[in-house]
């Protein structure tokens, strides 16, 4: 019998690699899914001076299952864009519990910034990015700083982050494996980003489908509100008629149509390198006319 192709090998197939450079199976940890894939632009042309920025890209998946060569095409995507993109695997339930793989992402990423340059990336440009639970490990590394300290790094050093339909919020836990997964910490709220949202975290952008069943949107304004009374800078943008995964593929050049998903991404990481992002609030330093007070 035949067998048939799987969908998403079917969208990989949809977005071609030339023009990419494609190294496969680096080794970041003792693990054997400690492992990660890295796209970037072929050749030199229009290299900046200190490399390109660095994307490290997390897949979701329940933390339960996933693979870093089915997420291919969104990497490919962002490499021919002008970035270097890892794509780590990370171990999964029932191989492991919460925090180990926290603790994986974060070798992944000190590891990238550590090695950025062997691979044409500038490592004082990294930025996270993530899906669903892979959006929870970006955002997670980013505001509790233990994870990536532990890998003699900081949150410090990272350029901001992307976090696509993220569950940030979701207290409490109904479902009897994800409460497995999460279970025990001495203090449940120690498992949820929300907890440690706090001021002088990367800047972030945060976006949902407004019709996303799986991941409720409130994970993203909740989160959102937090960091902004905190004082940091967080972009959102809510996507109306876009479901969980309609919202990572709306990324593919042909369903932009539905939600100009990959244009904002790109503009949230044009405005950080230009410095936009750098103060979460507006200041006067001269004096407007007809202002007073």
């Amino acid at each position: 019998m035949v067998s048939l192709p799987r969908p998403v090998e079917i969208v990989n197939k949809s977005v071609r690699l030339a023009g990419l450079a494609v190294t496969r199976n680096i080794v970041f940890g003792p693990g054997p899914r400690d492992r990660l894939d890295i796209y970037r632009p072929a050749g030199s042309a229009g290299l900046p001076p200190a490399g390109w920025p660095v994307i490290v890209f997390f897949y979701g998946g329940s933390w339960q299952w996933g693979n870093r060569a089915d997420y291919q095409f969104f990497a490919a995507l962002l490499a021919k864009k002008g970035f270097v993109v890892a794509v780590p695997d990370y171990r999964l339930y029932p191989e492991v519990k919460f925090p180990a793989f926290l603790n994986d992402c974060a070798a992944a990423v000190a590891f990238m910034m550590k090695n950025a340059g062997d691979h044409g990336g500038d490592a004082g440009q990294v930025f996270l990015a993530g899906h669903s639970a892979g959006a929870y490990n970006a955002v997670s590394l980013a505001l509790n700083a233990a994870f990536l300290q532990a890998q003699g790094s900081s949150p410090d050093a990272l350029a901001g982050v992307i976090g696509l339909c993220g569950p940030y919020d979701f207290l409490p836990i109904r479902d009897a494996v994800i409460k497995d997964i999460f279970s025990p910490p001495t203090d449940i709220r120690l498992t949820q980003p929300i907890t440690f949202a706090r001021e002088g975290t990367p800047p972030m952008f945060l976006a949902h489908g407004g019709a996303d069943l799986t991941v409720l949107p409130r994970n993203t304004t909740a989160l959102a509100a937090r960091l902004r009374q905190a004082g940091s800078v967080v972009e959102t943008r809510i996507y109306p008629k876009l479901g969980h995964i309609g919202l990572l593929l709306a990324a593919l050049p042909y369903l932009s149509w539905r939600a100009p998903v990959l244009k904002d991404c790109l503009a949230f990481i044009a405005g950080c390198r230009a410095g936009e992002h750098n103060a979460a609030r507006s200041e006067i330093s001269a004096p407007v006319p007809g202002l007073k007070g």
